[in-house]
């Protein structure tokens, strides 16, 4: 999620006694390393949706949309989604993560005839779409844009987020929780007083009073987002369900029984935790409770890292018994086989 506004912003800051072990829960698939990004074009993998990135119509992000598109239809992608920040009433010692719909929707506009295959319009005579669809290397562009956004829960938000969804002809809604006992536990301020045990449970129960109250929104983004921030972490992963299962099975059933998605975003393996959000010990737990639905993001916010740790997610994915994941158009749901 939230990565250019932080650099630099933390120094490191050990806590006695933090829950933290190494990835032992899940002995059968291997702690996952970032050996690299999405294939070459041309190089066969499942993977060819990547919904969850950001431009610079997020407060954290600098990277034209044009360029993330760009970069995304050089991948061999299909189909990507901005899912632009909109963190309603953020807390007010960080800067504004409230993205504007109506400057997205103009940017998105302007780029789909160029490169979007369902939007180009086609010469009679020629046959050849009428868009440019080059990227600077004049080779063809062609890749799916969707119009979305990122929703940073809070228990008072729901409603403004269901005006939101009505007004917006959206593809595609995330919900997400970035926030514990309102502070962002990218900072180290957030785990000074209390244990990582216990700041870590008040995100999870957060979490699963604001989906409750939450009606728009098609997948549940980075269920243990914050298990990135842990200061001390180092090489270590933080074993949530031996911790929190409870909680976690309460999110999961609610996620399952609402007909839902669940996120699989791989941005926790270019954070260090060599493995996506959330973690494979969880997804075994969502598939165990029932789970097949899963959406699958990157949360790239700089051209490098769309599709970024691809590879290891399908590995994994595949071990854990998925067999395919969802994308959106209109707020529909459509299956893409991960084989």
């Amino acid at each position: 999620m939230m990565g250019v506004r932080r650099q630099n912003a933390r120094k490191a800051l050990i806590i006695p006694g933090i829950f933290v072990k190494k990835n032992t829960v899940f002995p059968n698939v291997k702690i996952l390393r970032n050996t690299g990004r999405c294939p070459e074009k041309g190089v066969p993998m499942s993977i060819l949706h990547d919904f969850h990135m950001h431009s610079s119509f997020s407060a954290d992000s600098e990277a034209p949309m044009e360029q993330m598109v760009l970069s995304a239809g050089a991948l061999g992608l299909k189909g990507i989604c901005f899912t632009e920040h909109m963190d309603a009433d953020y807390p007010p010692e960080y800067e504004s993560f409230e993205a504007d719909p109506s400057a997205i929707l103009k940017e998105i506009s302007r780029l789909r005839p160029l490169y979007d295959p369902r939007f180009r319009s086609i010469n009679p005579e020629s046959g050849e779409s009428c868009g440019s669809g080059r990227g600077p290397d004049s080779t063809d562009v062609s890749v799916e844009i969707g119009f979305g956004l990122e929703l940073g829960m809070q228990s008072h938000l729901p409603e403004r987020y269901e005006k939101l969804a009505r007004d917006w002809p959206f593809d595609f809604l995330t919900a997400s929780q970035h926030l514990t006992l309102k502070k962002d536990p990218y900072y180290p301020e957030v785990w000074k007083d209390r244990s990582a045990k216990e700041i870590i449970g008040c995100y999870y129960e957060e979490q699963y009073d604001n989906i409750r109250k939450m009606k728009e929104w098609d997948t549940l983004s980075h269920l243990d987002y914050i298990i990135r921030y842990i200061p001390g972490r180092q090489e270590s992963v933080y074993d949530s369900p031996a911790f929190h299962r409870e909680i976690i099975a309460a999110i999961l059933e609610y996620v399952i029984a609402q007909g839902k998605c669940l996120e699989v975003n791989s941005a926790g393996i270019r954070h260090g935790l060599g493995q996506p959000n959330p973690a494979p010990s969880i997804l075994m737990l969502y598939r165990d409770l029932g789970g097949e639905q899963i959406t699958i993001g990157s949360d790239a916010h700089t051209p490098e890292h769309i599709a970024l740790g691809f590879r290891e997610t399908e590995e994994l994915l595949l071990r854990c018994g998925f067999s395919a994941y969802t994308v959106f158009y209109s707020r529909m749901p459509h299956t893409v086989p991960l084989l």
